[in-house]
């Protein structure tokens, strides 16, 4: 008799369980320890494993749902919810999933271009021209961030930016994000969000506001001559505004000119009532 009253032959053995479930006993350990399928009843003198047999399914929905490459942190949310809940997280996941695969599959074929060769025949899409930006009084907001943060930092640090410049005078100028070194999924930069302002006085004002920590600031950018190509909402995304960048690159090299400064992406259009073939962004380098 266990301890829940039930006789071990009403229960299955770990190897029993684990053909049944078409898993293996090594798998069933696992998810043991990891709190995704315990077992019914384990045997306090000889450790032995036993399982019910209406755990089957919930093994075998694990088994299933590690197919599609789900961490074991998200199966673990799947398999407890009830439900239609259950198949919402589930279709949460391949959703992200689906879009990361769309990234790669676009990433994958940049790269076999750079391969083969051909990397020239990119850069031909993009037009590259130069403006000069007059000096600017900016409020800054700088952090080290991973490429994957990307999407979340540079609307939330821009609006927060915009917000302070309506008490500067108002925006005198497109928002931009300046690069001071890589950012990718290895490397964190820094990266430094901009917006022009009116009044410079009350940008220093307002800085000092904000308070020293807070990786908020105020700088004066300087007169710039910026080469750079426009981009759409669609190209804004990895790896085509990779492309992008080294289209500017390779144009600057060209016509024997030099980069004066770190890359920088500037956000002229609205972003979210742009379509995914509308210009919203300039990628530039200073030159001289």
């Amino acid at each position: 008799m266990t301890e829940d009253g039930l006789v071990h032959q009403e229960l299955l053995t770990i190897g029993a369980f684990a053909a049944r479930a078409r898993l293996s006993p090594k798998a069933l350990r696992l998810y043991d320890r990891l709190g995704l399928l315990a077992p019914a009843y384990v045997d306090g003198a000889s450790g032995y494993r036993y399982y019910r047999a209406d755990q089957v399914e919930r093994a075998r929905m694990v088994a299933l749902l590690r197919r599609l490459d789900m961490p074991l942190a998200r199966i673990a949310e799947v398999v407890e919810a009830e439900g239609a809940s259950g198949a919402a997280l589930l279709a949460a996941y391949w959703a992200d999933a689906e879009t990361r695969f769309a990234s790669q599959r676009t990433l994958a074929a940049y790269l076999r271009g750079r391969l083969s060769g051909r990397s020239s025949e990119m850069y031909g899409t993009f037009v590259v021209e130069t403006v000069d930006v007059p000096e600017r009084v900016v409020l800054t907001e700088k952090r080290h961030t991973l490429a994957d943060e990307l999407p979340v930092w540079i609307p939330a640090s821009l609006g927060r930016l915009e917000e302070g410049a309506r008490e500067c005078g108002g925006t005198a100028g497109a928002p931009f994000v300046v690069y001071y070194a890589e950012v990718s999924m290895e490397s964190d930069g820094p990266a430094e969000s901009c917006v022009p302002v009116a009044d410079g006085e009350a940008a220093r004002g307002w800085a000092e506001r904000w308070g020293r920590g807070s990786g908020v600031g105020v700088r004066v950018e300087p007169a710039r001559r910026l080469a750079y190509a426009r981009i759409s909402k669609a190209q804004v995304a990895h790896p085509q505004i990779v492309a992008a960048f080294e289209a500017v690159e390779a144009w600057v090299r060209e016509r024997g000119l030099l980069v004066d400064g770190p890359c920088r992406e500037v956000y002229f259009g609205d972003w979210d009532a742009a379509g995914p073939e509308d210009a919203v962004c300039d990628v530039a380098f200073p030159v001289r």
